[in-house]
């Protein structure tokens, strides 16, 4: 039989990412849930565990250089490899609107959904080599696309919450520049909107975190002939 592909996804142990979790582990992976805080890791880890799933707790803070670079290397000590990064932890922490915004009031957000991002995926691309078919998912969401802000008709039209927009904005273009680096290295890097998903971070969604996962997973799934550099609702491309 072969070797179970490796799964890491970053805030995991709830919402979203929780669901991605179980979904994989439903698909056959061998699922390394990462949580900043490790007890609340290791709870999520056994429910999923008593369902009879292969997931594996691990402890990594995306906004601690020292935590990635330690579960990078505990994940290397432990597989020698990784197949998929997951990159779902995210927050919104400032709602000011752009005439209110602060540069000290946007960097909270930016800190998670981009500087981390980059620093766990720096971290984590010298093990993703190893994969026979390496795949990165960065969780997005359309509130960063400049086409769907500047279309009176979009659904997100008017909505400038700007740090937690800017912040992902930046990770679109991330996403899309680091596909094209790696565009001949097999790498499948794409961005996902989940949808408007009842979580923590949007507790008045309309979604169900089963919904919300089917992105992550339709991208952590790709096979060689998938899609790189794209940004995705379920299987429906969206404009940058």
């Amino acid at each position: 039989m072969p070797a179970k592909e490796i799964v890491l996804i970053t805030g995991a142990n709830k919402g979203i990412g929780l669901e991605t979790a179980r979904q994989l582990g439903q698909r056959g992976f061998k699922v390394l849930l990462g949580a900043r805080d490790a007890a609340l890791g290791a709870k999520a880890a056994e429910s999923l565990q008593a369902a009879g799933l292969d997931v594996q707790a691990i402890a990594i803070n995306v906004v601690d250089v020292a935590s990635i670079t330690a579960a990078a290397a505990q994940v290397e000590r432990d597989f020698g490899r990784l197949d998929v990064l997951v990159n779902n932890a995210g927050v919104a922490t400032n709602h000011a609107k752009p005439a209110e915004l602060s540069g000290d009031e946007a960097r909270g957000d930016f800190e998670v959904n981009f500087f981390g991002v980059i620093n766990v995926t720096h971290a984590f691309i010298p093990l993703l080599r190893k994969a026979e078919l390496p795949r990165i998912v960065n969780l997005s969401s359309m509130l960063g696309s400049h086409t769907l802000h500047a279309d009176p008709t979009s659904p997100i039209y008017g909505y400038t919450v700007t740090a937690y927009n800017a912040s992902k904005a930046a990770l679109n273009l991330y996403t899309q520049n680091l596909a094209h680096a790696l565009k001949d290295e097999k790498f499948k890097i794409n961005a996902a909107h989940p949808g408007y998903v009842k979580t923590d971070l949007a507790p008045d969604g309309v979604m169900t975190v089963e919904q919300g996962a089917e992105t992550s997973v339709y991208l952590a799934t790709l096979g060689s002939d998938g899609p790189t550099g794209g940004f995705f609702h379920k299987r429906d491309a969206l404009p940058w």
